[in-house]
């Protein structure tokens, strides 16, 4: 069954991927889209733990710096981070709450948007951050956030259809 998760998560990668780079770029507001990936990576992080929040964090990260990014491997470690850290709550969350899972994602957007700021535009000498907070980094938490609001509770079924089949699966074998 874990072969199950593996292509379940691999397709909820790619998915995630062309509908940020597809569907929300046409749905874009000034410019901006939500990010997914780290709706994604965030999500399965506090549900599964640290080390799936890690690998997921990375594979989603690989994939924006194979299309969109300048360095190979910049957004897949901010994304591991980001998946990590996000696994350091998995002990304190619960399916139900809503409000957990809605805090870290819009901590981890931000963090994300501060981070890329700092390597990419403030080591250039580029000091505007009033400026890329409020237009870039900001807006794009809160479309972030509305997205999570539809995003999540099909990533949150999705884990607990898994879930349910992988403890059925260890019953048999007991």
């Amino acid at each position: 069954m874990r072969i199950l998760r593996k292509v379940i998560v691999t397709i909820f990668i790619i998915v995630c991927f062309v509908l940020q780079c597809s569907v929300f770029d046409s749905l874009s507001f000034a410019g901006i889209i939500p990010n997914l990936m780290i709706i994604l990576t965030a999500s399965f992080g506090f549900m599964r733990g640290e080390k799936e929040g890690l690998i997921i964090g990375f594979f989603c990260g690989l994939l924006s710096d194979v299309f969109f990014g300048s360095f190979l491997g910049f957004y897949a470690l901010i994304l591991m981070y980001i998946g990590y850290l996000n696994g350091k709550f998995s002990r304190i969350f619960y399916p139900e709450d809503i409000k957990l899972p809605m805090a870290l994602i819009v901590v981890s957007d931000l963090s994300y948007g501060i981070v890329c700021y700092v390597l990419m535009f403030l080591l250039r000498g580029r000091f505007h951050f009033w400026y890329y907070f409020t237009r870039v980094i900001l807006p794009e938490a809160l479309y972030t956030i509305v997205v999570t609001l539809f995003l999540y509770p099909v990533i949150l079924k999705v884990n607990e259809k898994l879930e349910a089949i992988e403890r059925r699966s260890a019953q048999k074998f007991v």
